[in-house]
């Protein structure tokens, strides 16, 4: 592990590893739940020590790492696959497209990267209880890492969440709470449940180790492509940390000296759920008022990391886009039917982008390697596919029933 500081994105001021916990002392005084966080914070290394330890013959990926590798949790999480997917490349004018499916995860998320940082943390400091709101994935995540170890994990989830989630989280062993209202208002009650009754909170951005953990899902793409900085990632946003992870994963690699430039981001929200759209289209932030979407993991009225989501963008030099539920269903059974991966809609949003994309005047003309990040595991909502998808009826088990 190398040495860090926290850094308060909004101030610019520094504390110690253990001074801070969640958001900046100063700027987090603002917050209230129900707006975009401020004062995330951000891990900032000493990247001249980084720069000079790093070997890309045995890369040591402890010098990116927050916490020590002693508190990892016991459970295999990342590592996941990154494809070339040359049949829906040449559909897409793009000779070098990949799939990077982080579906392969323990609980079928990429959110299990930012659960075993956070479990990790909750481990060296001796806590015995972790706290989220999630639409699913997070929780279900969480769920898995604390099932790994000794810790308990408390999850506040709205009932309307598919229930492969919620059976993933009753059955790694989680105190599961459904709540009768929306996302936003799940992550206001598990920031007022830690605040009054303890334990540590794991919620997206509002704990800035999230953002670490989501961020070594771009140190893998960077190194499975050879070390080479791909052209562009797609990436579906809802909260919009995931965006902000894969930007740190590149911007400390940059700041390392191991790469001069940084992937363009291509973030794709649902049409319903576009507030990070908006944000970055008009500078102006405003709510998603009725994020109503098939696409779950994705639905945020107020997404938490608007702020670093936008400066992400505009930072990498990339862009956001909105699709319908048709176009993200559309774009799963075409992400199946081409390339054998099957992800649940939020991650299908990624390729309805590109998609989308290719078919304008803006279209992507490029050799380099153009990723898109599969999120989720296409078991974790079945419902969404199936109101597209016929299932052949049954025939008598002879061959004259069967078509040529």
């Amino acid at each position: 592990m190398t040495p860090f500081t926290y850094r308060c994105a909004d101030c610019g001021r520094t504390y110690a590893r253990d001074e801070v916990r969640y958001l900046c002392p100063e700027c987090g005084k603002g917050y209230r739940p129900g707006m975009p966080l401020v004062g995330v914070l951000e891990v900032v290394f000493d990247y001249g020590v980084i720069g000079q330890a790093f070997d890309r013959a045995k890369p040591d990926w402890n010098l990116f790492c927050p916490v020590e590798k002693e508190f990892h949790p016991p459970l295999p999480v990342g590592n996941t696959p990154l494809g070339r997917v040359d049949r829906l490349g040449a559909e897409l004018g793009l000779p070098s497209l990949w799939v990077k499916n982080d579906g392969l995860n323990p609980s079928g998320s990429l959110k299990d990267r930012a659960s075993f940082l956070v479990v990790a943390e909750a481990r060296r400091l001796g806590m015995d209880l972790i706290v989220a709101a999630s639409t699913g994935n997070a929780a279900s995540a969480l769920a898995a890492v604390c099932a790994a170890t000794d810790i308990r994990a408390l999850i506040f989830v709205p009932e309307t969440a598919p229930k492969a989630k919620l059976v993933q989280m009753v059955l790694y062993g989680a105190t599961v709470v459904p709540i009768k209202g929306t996302y936003d208002e799940a992550f206001a009650l598990s920031l007022e449940y830690t605040a009054k009754r303890g334990g540590l909170n794991r919620n997206t951005a509002y704990h800035p180790l999230t953002i670490e953990g989501k961020k070594t899902a771009g140190l893998e793409i960077w190194a499975q492509l050879g070390f080479r900085v791909p052209e562009a990632i797609f990436v579906s946003v809802g909260d919009g940390v995931i965006l902000g992870g894969l930007h740190k994963a590149f911007v400390d690699l940059q700041r390392a000296g191991l790469i001069h430039r940084l992937p363009r981001l291509m973030g794709v929200q649902a049409e319903t759920s576009d507030a990070i759209h908006r944000y970055v289209e008009t500078g102006r932030y405003s709510d998603a008022p009725h994020p109503t979407t098939r696409a779950d993991s994705i639905s945020v009225t107020c997404p938490s990391n608007a702020h670093g989501a936008r400066r992400a963008i505009v930072e990498s030099q990339g862009l956001t886009l909105t699709v319908t539920d048709d176009e993200i269903l559309e774009a799963q059974a075409t992400l199946a039917g081409r390339t054998g991966i099957f992800t649940e809609p939020a991650g299908a949003a990624a390729l309805a982008g590109l998609v989308k994309l290719q078919a304008g005047p803006h279209r992507l003309a490029t050799s380099d390697p153009v990723v898109i990040l599969a999120t989720g595991h296409g078991l974790k909502d079945v419902d969404a596919p199936l109101s597209r998808v016929r299932i052949p009826p049954a025939v008598a088990p002879v061959l004259d029933s069967v078509a040529p």
